[in-house]
């Protein structure tokens, strides 16, 4: 309760969670929402500038950009957040595993995480991506398998910080099972902290699916998506760019509004620190 009356006093944190939360609600109701068929092709209107049918204009090949931007939020943001649940979750997993039994078994985790972090995470998704071939699924196992490991090393480092504590010695020698220990004590504790981590770094996630979108590896045409929109807008830049400011400020608010998000919620979590 104090940590939610604290964010609830921090006005950019709050405006940031309303932003999310009015983009994802478009895009759960974009069939609904959008005024017109997103991959539907009409030359005969293509650059169409801004009208009540359509918002934002037309693109190159007549399509409604605001359409397009509405059906993208699924592409881009919806499945940025299934992605970092599903990598939160293995480094999570793991984490806690390494920080509660300690020893040989958090030597041979942290090894592993050590080899996986000795390469950039970006030249690591653009080989896996090399090896397993364009597509947003292949991006996404991309992602999961170059920022497992990090997030391993974080959760262990906040995880190890409660094991020592007496509630979990004394649920230990009361003869609580691990699972419990670890389902009960261990991650309830640690989710806050879990939670800004993945809030910080959703925005990440976005840029990269968006950058790799843009190069021709992720997301296909005929489907939305932000960073496709991008790349077909620059192919016409020289005659008509203002096609790319959609798409350009939509990354770039959602973006925005994840990394304050993360920062309101880092502040609220620990405002020991934020105290001049």
């Amino acid at each position: 309760m104090r940590f939610w009356n604290r964010f609830k006093k921090d006005k950019l944190g709050m405006l940031s969670l309303l932003i999310i939360l009015i983009i994802m609600i478009a895009g759960i109701l974009a069939p609904v929402i959008a005024p017109n068929d997103p991959t539907l092709i009409d030359v005969k209107i293509k650059f169409m500038g801004m009208s009540m049918k359509y918002p934002f204009g037309t693109d190159q090949l007549g399509r409604c950009v605001f359409s397009r931007i509405l059906y993208g939020i699924r592409t881009t943001v919806f499945l940025s957040i299934v992605t970092m649940i599903a990598t939160i979750a293995i480094g999570t997993i793991f984490g806690v595993i390494a920080a509660f039994f300690r020893g040989f078994v958090d030597e041979v985790i942290m090894r592993i995480c050590d080899i996986m972090l000795s390469f950039p995470s970006e030249v690591m998704i653009l080989s896996i991506v090399g090896i397993m071939g364009i597509g947003i699924n292949n991006i996404i196992i991309a992602n999961i398998i170059a920022k497992w490991a990090w997030y391993t090393r974080m959760i262990r480092g906040i995880v190890i910080q409660y094991t020592d504590k007496n509630y979990i010695k004394f649920a230990k020698v009361s003869g609580c099972s691990t699972f419990h220990i670890i389902k009960k004590h261990l991650i309830p504790k640690a989710m806050g902290e879990i939670g800004v981590l993945a809030s910080l770094d959703t925005g990440w996630v976005i840029l990269n699916i968006s950058a790799l979108s843009f190069l021709g590896l992720g997301v296909q045409a005929p489907t939305a998506e932000w960073g496709m929109m991008l790349s077909e807008a620059k192919n016409i830049m020289t005659i008509y760019p203002q096609q790319m400011l959609p798409a350009g400020f939509a990354i770039l608010i959602v973006v925005a509004s994840f990394n304050f998000l993360g920062d309101s919620l880092q502040a609220a979590l620990n405002p020991k620190q934020n105290i001049e």
